[in-house]
């Protein structure tokens, strides 16, 4: 086994959100569901504009694969 069968894998779908009630409901990927109030939601929204700003600013470092150890080798 190599670091990328380990590796977590970022989602490509997006989550939908949806106001009802006067809350936000967001759905996302395999069923995740969360309930803001809309101050929250909005510091929610803010927050995951900077995180993708600085995700684009740094994109993943390519992964080696990695080696098996050798026989003899710690």
């Amino acid at each position: 086994m190599n670091d990328r069968d380990t590796a977590i894998q970022p989602r490509t779908d997006a989550g939908i959100a949806t106001a009802v009630e006067g809350v936000v409901v967001l759905d996302g990927p395999d069923g995740v569901a969360v309930t803001m109030t809309a101050d929250a939601a909005t510091r929610t929204a803010n927050s995951l504009h900077a995180a993708a700003d600085e995700a684009r600013r740094n994109p993943p470092q390519a992964v080696a694969p990695h080696d098996p150890p050798s026989p003899g080798s710690p």
